[in-house]
């Protein structure tokens, strides 16, 4: 429709998604800039609350925060007889404020995986246990590696924070890298 119209199509993954390959292949691969390709799902949350409860009126912020109360969902699956959502992503791939620690702490300053658990138990101790931190860290860099064929073929997108995922910015990795190395730490832990 953008192409008939003379429009833009604007890419919509995040930079959580795109470091998880939490994101369809060619769907969101298809659009002309993806505009949050170093934006991180947990900071868009948290800049959303932030206007919510700041600049916001009562009806305004009522509906930003029951959006923010939703747990985050592709919406592939419809929903059940209740409403409830079927397929709801932190459970499968885990809390994306953990993945964006790891993924902070991995890209921008080149942590390996033992000094990223060593510092997301500090970080996280009120909340996850070891054990909790162990098991998504594993998920992180298997997914991470793993799904590097859809971040070589993303359209171009900018750098807002420090670190982005655009493979015509800063990152370069290839495709058929291996996550061995990063494996074999983690199962030493």
């Amino acid at each position: 429709i953008a192409n008939k119209i003379n429009g833009l199509a604007v890419g919509t993954g995040n930079m959580s998604e795109l470091a998880l390959g939490w994101a369809t292949y060619n769907g969101d691969h298809m659009s002309m800039y993806g505009v949050n390709t170093s934006v991180p799902k947990t900071l868009v949350k948290s800049l959303v609350r932030w206007i919510a409860d700041t600049q916001m009126e009562d009806s305004s912020q009522n509906i930003l925060h029951d959006i923010l109360d939703t747990p985050f969902s592709p919406e592939l699956l419809p929903a059940d007889q209740n409403g409830n959502i079927a397929q709801i992503t932190e459970n499968k791939i885990g809390p994306y404020e953990l993945h964006d620690f790891f993924l902070h702490r991995m890209l921008r300053y080149g942590d390996s995986p033992s000094r990223i658990y060593y510092l997301s138990q500090f970080a996280f101790a009120e909340k996850y246990s070891a054990e909790t931190i162990l098991k998504w860290m594993k998920t992180f860099y298997r997914r991470f590696f793993t799904q590097q064929f859809k971040r070589s073929c993303m359209p171009d997108g900018p750098k807002v924070g420090s670190i982005n995922l655009s493979p015509r910015g800063d990152w370069r990795m290839p495709s058929d890298a291996s996550v061995a190395v990063w494996m074999d730490e983690l199962s030493q832990m």
